[in-house]
């Protein structure tokens, strides 16, 4: 690693670390060791599902892939918030492990950092991967990584509301049949729409789609169709058909509060799927609709399957084929299924419909999604979008008018 790299992971350690400190205290548990094995035929992998122990099918599927490679394989899971901070300072110390499992949001800083080898350094084929998603790995033109399958937000609605209030869901098409729709459930003596606004990533995530959906770009808050987007939020929460609760609501609590059956829509994503048929909701899924029509982009979720540098390159060739093996159609489609994830590639996502009917609008929803960190934005990603947040509450609180909030945000973005 050269002098300029090496500074560069020096700082992002320090960034990271100053951010994860209070998290790590309470993260989830750990399976494993943190120390690479000095055996030239044992190769490290890091992931983030320590929910998933040893003898589960997850783990199963790494030691398979090491059989298959000629090698074995060790294993270490990290909580989310944990596993950046470990892994800048496993490179820093130049232990990094063989492969590295990944949020795809971080790809960009450990990208930045120095830490990750590019497709061009390890010959990872990434060329069934839909383009949208393979993009929350790119930076600077250069792809790190392949997804391991991605999550997203889409719009669930209760049909029996829906039906009281005389609403016919194919009649939601944009912004404007979407709120005339919220306008008779309400009429109706029912509830609207409930969703994530909370000062956090959260609510970032969840605003998003409807940013996006308006034809704003993150480089650009304060454009006139940003403030359309935000003043969406603030007359539904004006006239009533969203509750103040979004304020302080988490993706969980927004979830709840459809759950209970009273709400007609939900923005949420498809990790709540075995939630709604457990509530025994009737219920339906569409595309967060874009303003003019057409399916909005929502954020992907979901990880990056990355090889990380090491110094002794001669480990790439094998770090591959256990990452070509992880990522192979049979165990994408396993793994994607375990995790209620959709599959990155459209030939997966075919066998995915086959087999559950309801993923088809979470496949559509998936392929018009895109990265966070897309457009080259990178590290730049996480200061847009804390000013994103604050500019959400600042208007849905009432302490700024929509345009004045973002235009507070985009100043502080430069």
């Amino acid at each position: 690693m050269n002098r300029s790299a090496r500074r560069r992971l020096t700082a992002a350690v320090l960034t990271v670390v100053a951010v994860t400190v209070g998290a790590t205290a309470c993260g989830s548990g750990k399976s494993g060791s943190s120390t690479k094995a000095a055996d030239d035929a044992t190769y490290t992998i890091w992931d983030p599902y320590p929910q998933f122990a040893k003898g589960s099918a997850w783990a199963k599927l790494l030691e398979g892939c090491g059989t298959e490679a000629g090698v074995k394989v060790k294993r270490t899971a990290f909580d989310t918030s944990d596993l950046t901070s470990k892994t800048l300072l496993a490179a820093q110390q130049g232990n990094s492990p063989d492969v590295l499992i990944v949020d795809n949001p971080v790809v960009s800083t450990l990208a930045e950092a120095g830490v990750l080898t590019t497709t061009g350094d390890n010959k990872l084929d990434t060329s069934g991967v839909d383009p949208n998603l393979l993009g929350a790995g790119q930076s600077g033109g250069k792809t790190y990584g392949t997804p391991i399958g991605a999550n997203t937000l889409a719009l669930y609605y209760n049909n029996k509301v829906l039906k009281e209030a005389g609403v016919d869901i194919s009649s939601v098409r944009d912004w404007t049949s979407l709120t005339a729709a919220l306008a008779k459930v309400k009429e109706a003596g029912k509830k609207g729409i409930t969703f994530s606004a909370i000062g956090t990533e959260e609510g970032s995530f969840q605003f998003l789609p409807w940013l996006w959906g308006s034809g704003a770009k993150l480089t650009e808050l304060d454009s006139a169709q940003g403030v359309s987007a935000l003043a969406l939020w603030k007359d539904w929460l004006g006239k009533g058909y969203a509750p103040n609760s979004v304020l302080n609501n988490t993706q969980t609590t927004s979830w709840q509060e459809f759950a209970s059956g009273d709400y007609a829509f939900a923005e949420n994503g498809t990790w709540q799927l075995a939630g709604a048929d457990k509530a025994g909701l009737d219920y339906g899924v569409i595309p967060v609709p874009a303003a003019a029509g057409g399916n909005a982009a929502a954020p992907t979720g979901g990880e990056f399957v990355t090889i990380p540098v090491q110094d002794d390159t001669g480990r790439y060739t094998t770090a591959q084929k256990l990452v070509s093996c992880l990522t192979s159609t049979q165990n994408l489609y396993d793994t994607d299924t375990t995790l209620s994830y959709v599959a990155p590639t459209g030939e997966v996502q075919d066998k995915q419909v086959a087999a559950n009917a309801k993923l088809k609008p979470w496949v559509d929803a998936v392929k018009a999604a895109k990265g966070r960190t897309s457009d080259d934005l990178g590290t730049k990603y996480p200061k847009i979008s804390e000013q994103m947040w604050k500019a959400v509450q600042s208007a849905l609180s009432g302490a700024k008018s929509p345009k004045d909030a973002l235009t507070s945000a985009q100043s502080a973005v430069k």
